[in-house]
């Protein structure tokens, strides 16, 4: 069979598009914000990760044009090699004196960072304990592990019950790895990590915590999920996260003891063969980091937002994941019905993310908000006021 034939033959989405339903790839042709251009309109942005409104900020911007100015557009190389600038190094300080650990070390992509880290980690022989809901770039490093002949282990999400139960089948002397994400991102949950912590300190276990969707958003100062619970960075072992969310551009970073970050800074694949990250994404992010240290106010900002409108889709009648985050998962049930319900809050002016399964369980098909610290009254008022309308004409609410 030709090599390209399944390529040939893919046709699931050939329905949606006919239909115009399709929510994914669209475009946009401006950005201001909470407000964005699509298909020649204004709509309010309610599915970006730009959490703490920093991606327009005129200190961000400018941090970036200086950066460009200063080292091109480009490194042009590995860090291993060429790649590494004195933003490089100064970002990583900066982020790990913020989070109170030894070290930080920064990757081109948090995809790369998850997956590079944990197929360094954990080798032949070794123990790999995935959360069930963990993001694919998690998933991706579980693959790697697995074909390198470590052992992978999935337990129910949030479940301590079921990771104890894993974590009593495997050796007490051998080695383990934990992963967790900080916050689920389609759900919005936040992971026991109280719990997870004393688990694997009894069964001798390491904990590395993806803070994609928590840093800058929980915990004092935006610290992340172990400070959410009262607890320090340095009680998980190693913490990942991206700058693609609330620090307003792209890459991702791990953070620790410095012995176990210079590891993986001379073993690590995906790290030692990508091409640096951008001088204009480093600037950037150095420039969002002094903001989220400087302005605090943001982070109480997005946590009033998100309980105002969590608050508000509940008295409409909407079933929503329960927890404190700014993702806001509004619960439908089914796919077609999904990308109808999406279609119908982009006529009424509000961009959401419509995801279906795999990328959830069938049965819980959802409409995903993503709450942003800068929205003015008026553009929660939108957002409440599509969602009230398009309920009621499907019936999902009274």
């Amino acid at each position: 069979m030709d090599m390209f034939e399944k390529c040939y033959q893919f046709s699931r989405a050939n329905e949606v598009i006919a239909a115009g339903l399709l929510p994914y790839f669209r475009t946009i042709e401006e950005n201001h914000g909470p407000v964005v251009k699509m298909e020649g309109k204004d709509v309010v942005m309610a599915g970006s990760n730009d959490y703490l409104g920093l991606t327009q900020h005129p200190e961000v911007i400018e941090a970036a044009i200086q950066a460009i100015r200063a080292f091109g557009s480009s490194c042009s190389g590995s860090r291993f090699l060429n790649g590494t600038s004195i933003l490089h190094t100064q970002l990583e300080e900066e982020l790990a004196d913020f989070l109170g650990v030894e070290a930080c070390l920064a990757f081109t992509t948090g995809f790369l960072t998850n997956q590079g880290v944990i197929a360094t980690l954990v080798e032949r022989g070794e123990h790999l304990l995935s959360d069930a809901e963990n993001h694919a770039s998690i998933v991706a490093g579980g693959w790697i592990v697995r074909a390198r002949g470590g052992n992978v282990h999935r337990y129910a999400t949030n479940n301590m019950s079921a990771l104890e139960n894993t974590l009593k089948k495997i050796p007490k002397d051998a080695p383990k790895l934990i992963v967790t994400d900080g916050v689920f991102s389609m759900s919005g949950r936040i992971v026991d990590l109280p719990a997870l912590v004393r688990l694997a300190k009894a069964y001798g276990a390491r904990v590395m915590i993806d803070e994609a969707h928590a840093a800058g958003v929980l915990g004092e100062g935006g610290r992340g999920t172990p400070s959410h619970f009262g607890l320090k960075n340095t009680d998980v072992d190693l913490t990942m996260g991206t700058f693609s969310k609330s620090f307003a551009s792209l890459g991702g970073f791990i953070a620790g003891e410095r012995r176990v970050v210079d590891y993986i800074k001379f073993n690590s694949q995906a790290f030692r063969f990508s091409a640096s990250m951008a001088p204009g994404s480093v600037g950037a992010a150095r420039a969002s980091l002094r903001i989220i240290r400087r302005e605090p106010e943001r982070i109480e900002r997005l946590r009033k937002i998100s309980l105002e409108m969590r608050q508000g889709l509940k008295s409409q009648g909407f079933k929503l994941i329960e927890s404190i985050t700014p993702i806001l998962p509004v619960i439908i049930g089914d796919d077609m019905l999904t990308f109808r319900f999406w279609k119908r809050l982009m006529d009424e002016g509000v961009f959401a993310n419509a995801v279906i399964a795999p990328g959830v369980p069938s049965g819980m098909q959802l409409i995903r908000l993503s709450l942003i610290a800068t929205y003015k009254q008026e553009h929660l008022d939108k957002i409440l006021e599509a969602f009230r309308k398009v309920g009621k004409e499907f019936g999902l609410i009274g």
